[in-house]
């Protein structure tokens, strides 16, 4: 854990984030954090004084600006409050206005304030979530005050829909500071946007680095009403929205922290503190809260269980592991493969190179910001764009710079290459076609309303691709010229941003998060058929014969073929694939008889397509699957959110 991650805190003395960037120093990380542990005060007993929780204060969406600036107003009026927490969702949208927007009004603050991000400023961050560390300073914090000791993170999910997931970087710097802590009894507060339950892919492993130190309570917010929890004896206290929601104002807790207890009061913004609703103990066994009088609402998590590889009858499945590596950060997007080198991306900047048949790594490129895009390869070129704002070619055998194209916003779209043609859209309201000998920009369209994520579509001389500005175009391939551009929505939360359409028989098939697939004419973008009958959102595969069209159900779990031909949607097989709720936006990949269906729970499912049944499932991960990619000799390649590149035989 040498030179890797971002430590960030914030002082008591003043409400501005302080970060120290650790990467490339040579002083081991967990020395560091000793070093600073060891200067603050060790005090036996918690102190008196009292903080406020802030949570879910959308700045940018309906009332939240206002509703905002009204409970900063009303925390200046408080002078026994010491500092501010804001739990996450700061933003609706985490677009650099909106997170500047929020900075200004905390700025208001005249008192310390510290900020963890939510799902809302994570989700669709045009950045690929870099604003929010360059807006606000960091991700996380850590800092004491009366005796207590706050521990702040991020919670995700990055991007991609799915359950949230700390980091792991946030992960491997939160087990350096419980480490480094001086005094392993000193209480804990944890701070987090969500809870430590399912909502959580990694909850486990999170409450298992908590639960090896003194953490008395985890805060939160993402639920917007004030609730009490148990996770597995760690007591959590969930806080009501900022917003006013259809009130006349809005309100946050203030919490009241003595020697033994801590008081949790809601605030009616700008009128009243209501009586307390709950209390949380610093000493003794959390059990205290089953009793009725301090307790709001108790709700018990259940244990997370774990699918491992078995077949359809239980028995073992008739699938291997070649190889597997965990990665120090985050993979956010799929894997390329050609020969017999596999290149992906991951979040803390790096391209990397390994070896198709061990695993090890051939070679590593760093760029200057988060990744999301799922690499192209062509010859002996890999393309790939960063969030620093770059599209750069490598070498795909020795790794080393090609050319390097500059642009002014981030990018967290995948390119696609069509002869000597690189697609990519960005975040900058731009789509645009660079030739792959040197990067040169051949043309630009520049009238994308909002950012682009997903990987383009080539398909009879047309490209074809979603924006997060609820629309989806078609471009002239050879001159970028518009073809045609659909808008169905006003609210952009439905856009058909994140799926990889296909086609077929001169049809685009999409699936967005308005749970209905779309036939539309490639020609002339006409709608041919749009049946929200059988509910999925931004996953879809298409057959290699282009026969048939894979969707995942979004609530029933079933796995659907249809038929291309058809101008009506019409069903060709459905298996009862016991999916479950199911919002991955990866998609349906396939390779022979099997159909490969990845799930936001980690675990990949192998469906045979003549006999609609389910023949293996395995369990790659514990986050999101970003891709399944079939590669020669009855192999897979996978990704997942957690950190995983998985080599599997089948």
């Amino acid at each position: 854990m040498r030179g890797l991650l971002r430590v960030a805190f914030l002082p008591i003395l003043g409400k501005r984030i302080i970060s120290i960037d650790m990467k490339g120093s040579s002083m081991n990380i967990r020395d560091f954090m000793l070093a600073l542990l060891l200067m603050w005060p060790v005090i036996t007993e918690a102190q008196p004084f009292s903080f406020a929780h802030v949570t879910d204060t959308h700045v940018g969406g309906s009332t939240g600006a206002e509703d905002l600036e009204r409970t900063v107003r009303d925390l200046n009026a408080q002078a026994g409050i010491d500092f501010v927490l804001v739990t996450g969702d700061v933003t609706e949208f985490g677009s650099r206005e909106e997170l500047e927007e929020a900075r200004r009004i905390l700025d208001g603050l005249q008192k310390p304030w510290y900020a963890v991000p939510g799902n809302h400023d994570s989700k669709w961050s045009e950045s690929g979530c870099n604003d929010f560390v360059q807006v606000f300073g960091a991700e996380n914090f850590v800092f004491e005050k009366g005796g207590l000791l706050f521990i702040g993170t991020a919670s995700g999910p990055n991007m991609r829909m799915a359950p949230a997931l700390v980091p792991r970087e946030q992960l491997l710097w939160l087990d350096s500071v419980l480490t480094a802590m001086k005094d392993p009894v000193l209480p804990v507060i944890f701070i987090n946007h969500y809870p430590l339950d399912a909502s959580m892919s990694n909850s486990g492993k999170v409450l298992e680095l908590l639960k090896s130190r003194n953490v008395r309570v985890s805060l939160m917010g993402h639920g917007h009403n004030n609730k009490l929890f148990d996770f597995g004896g760690l007591p959590g206290v969930m806080a009501r929205s900022n917003l006013r929601a259809g009130r006349e104002t809005g309100g946050y807790n203030i919490v009241t922290v003595t020697r033994d207890t801590l008081f949790f009061a809601e605030r009616v913004t700008g009128r009243e503190t209501l009586p307390v609703w709950c209390k949380i103990p610093l000493k003794g066994n959390p059990e205290y809260s089953r009793s009725p009088e301090v307790m709001k609402e108790w709700t018990e998590v259940p244990v997370p269980t774990k699918i491992y590889s078995t077949s359809a009858s239980g028995a073992s499945a008739p699938v291997r592991v070649m190889w597997e590596v965990t990665d120090p950060s985050d993979i956010g997007a799929g894997v390329a493969a050609r020969g017999h080198i596999v290149v992906y991306t991951r979040t803390d900047g790096h391209i990397v190179a390994r070896d198709l048949k061990d695993g090890r790594v051939i070679w590593t490129f760093r760029t200057g910001g988060k990744l999301f895009s799922t690499p192209a390869i062509r010859g002996n070129k890999v393309v790939c764009p960063s969030t620093d704002g770059h599209i750069r070619c490598l070498d795909l055998k020795d790794g080393s710079l090609l050319w390097d194209f500059p642009t002014p916003r981030p990018i967290v779209a995948s390119p696609v290459i069509g002869g000597q043609r690189v697609f990519t859209g960005s975040s900058e309201g731009v789509f645009r076609a660079n030739r792959l000998k040197d990067g040169a920009q051949l043309w630009q369209y520049d009238s994308v309303r909002n950012f682009v994520e997903t990987r383009p579509l080539l398909y009879r001389g047309a490209v074809y691709f979603g924006s997060w500005g609820n629309s989806f175009y078609a471009l002239d391939q050879k001159n970028g010229a518009l073809q045609w551009t659909r808008e169905k929505y006003a609210n952009r939360m439905l856009s058909p941003a994140a799926v990889w359409p296909v086609a077929a028989r001169g049809k685009i098939f999409i699936v967005a998060p308005d749970r209905r697939m779309t036939a539309l004419d490639a020609a002339t973008g006409r709608e041919i058929w749009d049946s929200g009958k059988w509910s999925c959102r931004e996953s879809i595969g298409i057959s290699g014969d282009k026969k048939e069209v894979y969707i995942k159900n979004m609530t029933e779990g079933n796995v659907l073929a249809l038929e291309t031909r058809c101008d009506s949607q019409k069903v060709v097989w459905e298996c009862e694939a016991g999916l479950g709720y199911e919002i991955a936006p990866s998609p349906v990949t396939q390779k022979g008889d099997l159909l490969f269906v990845p799930t936001t729970s980690g675990v990949i499912y192998a469906i045979d397509r003549k006999e609609n049944r389910v023949v293996w499932k395995y369990q790659a991960g514990e986050a999101l699957i970003n891709h399944i990619l079939p590669v020669g000799g009855r192999r897979l390649l996978v990704t997942t959110f957690d950190g995983k590149v998985v080599c599997l035989r089948y």
